[in-house]
């Protein structure tokens, strides 16, 4: 198995269409050898992730959850905000979601790297 290095300028770019590529890219489904049970993807390298296109009003609108296990403990983080702290994070969450949801995921979203 050879795991090739793609290097990708996210400047001025949409962030579903580009997450969707790298999803691809990542899950190994554009080699000839692709099964969905072979963790068999390639490295991806990101540069540019602060300088993503936002489509609509998602900025404004999109809010991430996640519950910390305790009763009342569902926090929330606007779009707007976590771009402005760490925009690779909106960029990974991207793509994770775009991952299929099983044991692979973890291993796979570990290939994704940022510049």
């Amino acid at each position: 198995m050879e795991r090739n290095t793609h290097t990708i300028d996210a400047a001025n770019k949409v962030l579903g269409r580009l997450a969707t590529e790298v999803a691809i890219l990542l899950r190994g489904k554009h080699k000839p050898d692709y099964a969905p049970y072979k963790n068999e993807g390639d490295f991806v390298i990101i540069k540019n992730a602060g300088k993503i296109k936002l489509t609509g009003k998602k900025i404004d609108q999109k809010i991430y959850y996640h519950h910390s296990g305790y009763l009342g403990g569902l926090k929330e983080m606007p779009m707007k905000k976590l771009f402005e702290k760490n925009p690779e994070e909106v960029f990974k969450k991207a793509v994770f979601g775009m991952l299929p949801k099983n044991k692979l995921r973890a291993k796979i979203i570990k290939r994704l790297k940022f510049e």
